[in-house]
């Protein structure tokens, strides 16, 4: 069994709400999903411990969150080298969010990526019935890589 850490930022509770979701489909695989806001991670000792790793925020002006930026520098000290993950993001009218996220762990980190690419959802298309099953298909997706 698999331990997957989903790391997120959201603000108005949307990427937090797809954090949920896709742990679910990595439980619905059969493995273990932890979800935990970047802001509980203080060092790269909290990213120690886990077999995938899938991160997200949402976009803001057409780029990640400041606080995501921080997270990033941090997360590249914690030896996620060969590791498998995902990258994930909501969205208005942009989804460049994920893609950087998803490009910084592929090129950056040297991880295993799921070949789906990064995940981007419409805020407006989340707590529906298609959102809540595409970021399931995306845990599941990262889980059984």
């Amino acid at each position: 069994m698999k331990k997957v850490l989903i790391a997120y930022y959201s603000r108005t509770g949307n990427t937090k709400a797809m954090a949920e979701y896709i742990a679910e489909g990595v439980r619905i695989s059969g493995h273990e999903a932890e979800v935990k806001s970047i802001d509980e991670m203080k060092n790269d000792k909290d990213l120690v411990g886990y077999d995938a790793y899938i991160f997200g925020c949402p976009t803001y002006h057409r780029d990640i969150t400041n606080n995501m930026k921080t997270f990033l520098f941090l997360a590249q000290n914690a030896g996620l080298k060969g590791k498998e993950g995902g990258a994930f993001g909501s969205y208005t009218h942009s989804g460049d969010s994920a893609g950087i996220i998803f490009n910084t762990m592929e090129f950056v980190y040297k991880m295993k990526m799921v070949n789906l690419g990064a995940f981007m959802l419409k805020e407006d298309l989340i707590d529906t019935t298609e959102g809540l099953r595409a970021c399931q298909q995306y845990g599941k997706a990262v889980a059984e890589l």
